[in-house]
């Protein structure tokens, strides 16, 4: 699943209508709207950031919305039962049979202001990676100042995941075309072999990248190629001051 979303994710980042528009504004627009998140201390404070990041990834940059909600599924999963265990209240008695669930008021309250507010921290940050391609954000990183061996490792395992989505899908392809899912009994015989070649494929490669890294003694960073933006300037302006009235609304609305 995280491989199919990185995926996803990849591939709606080029497609972006903001491709082009600077990565170093993207990001101070998603660190205003983390800002706002956090500020908002209504539930329609907080609900207003998301909608407006949700918003703009839909209808400005064009992203399919289908796409974006299986993206949001698994986070929005694990956000319903967080706020399902804040808003819950259990009640003990001298017996197990003396216990009572319930939902009281100012729990729910609260559960439904730390759901909305965590959507809208993971709306803003959805929004950046959708409409950056990764060697975009590699460069900007290196802009401020991260260091390299971080940033190499973020590189390699989200290359992996490619990778593993890739091993799996052509050695589960292969299965199906020799019916090796055809039963129960050859299911989980087929179940066992693929995830026995996945992971020795994945060992393999991984020893390739040691065995590259050493070549080349293991200094030096991995390089991208990267992209001028001739507005960077205009596009940082435009998105510092749309974050900062982003944060004034929420401290009125709040």
């Amino acid at each position: 699943m995280a491989a199919r979303a990185a995926m996803r994710i990849e591939r709606f980042s080029h497609q972006s209508a903001w491709r082009h528009v600077a990565p170093s504004a993207k990001g101070i627009f998603t660190l205003s709207g983390l800002c706002a998140a956090f500020l908002a201390a209504s539930v329609a404070a907080a609900a207003g950031v998301a909608l407006t990041f949700a918003f703009l990834t839909l209808a400005v940059a064009r992203i399919a919305w289908r796409s974006y909600l299986l993206i949001l599924a698994p986070a929005l999963f694990f956000l319903v039962l967080s706020a399902f265990s804040i808003a819950l209240s259990i009640t003990w008695g001298e017996s197990w049979r003396d216990v009572s669930l319930s939902f009281p008021a100012e729990q729910l309250k609260q559960a439904t202001l730390v759901c909305t507010r965590s959507l809208a921290c993971l709306c803003s940050l959805l929004f950046l990676p959708l409409t950056t391609p990764l060697g975009d954000l590699m460069a900007l990183l290196r802009r401020l100042r991260t260091p390299e061996l971080l940033i190499d490792i973020m590189v390699l395992g989200y290359r992996s995941l490619f990778v593993f989505a890739q091993v799996v899908s052509a050695t589960r392809t292969a299965q199906i075309a020799r019916l090796g899912y055809i039963n129960t009994q050859r299911a989980l015989r087929s179940l066992g072999i693929l995830i026995a070649h996945t992971t020795l494929h994945l060992w393999q490669r991984a020893e390739q990248l040691h065995a590259a890294a050493q070549a080349r003694s293991g200094e030096g960073p991995l390089r991208f190629a990267d992209q001028t933006f001739p507005h960077a300037g205009r596009d940082g302006l435009i998105a510092l001051l749309a974050g900062a009235s982003l944060n004034i609304v929420v401290v009125i609305a709040g």
